[in-house]
């Protein structure tokens, strides 16, 4: 769902504004509360670079250069807490293993990490 507003890429702007909190470690959330679950799985994913697992900054690294990258960003609408907004990408890796699933949301002048997990979709 790319929104425009006046001309602008509203998406842009939160990419902008994922990528700059996701570069920040003071501005990263990825705890898990009953309002806000949250899957965040990095050391199950290997990083194909080293070959071992990603660490949680390894995962905000990842998720903010895709970001710089332009990857594809797909706003959703959150049941939890519902009338919220998310962001989510599918990330491919150069190996065999499935893409990445990540899930964002923006707080107050934080980003949450809602999803890092192997994507288990069928053809994701």
């Amino acid at each position: 769902m790319n929104g425009s507003s006046g001309g602008r890429d509203v998406l842009a702007d939160v990419r902008h504004q994922l990528a700059l909190l996701a570069r920040r470690s003071q501005c990263r959330i990825t705890e898990f509360t009953r309002d806000r679950p949250t899957e965040w799985r990095p050391t199950e994913v290997i990083n194909p670079e080293s070959s071992m697992p990603y660490t949680d900054a390894g995962a905000w690294d990842l998720i903010a250069t895709k970001l710089e990258e332009g990857h594809p960003l797909t706003e959703v609408e959150l049941r939890r807490p519902p009338g919220k907004k998310g962001y989510e990408m599918i990330i491919e890796l150069p190996s065999n293993c499935a893409p990445v699933y990540v899930k964002l949301q923006l707080g107050a002048g934080k980003v949450i990490g809602r999803s890092f997990h192997l994507s288990i979709k069928e053809g994701v």
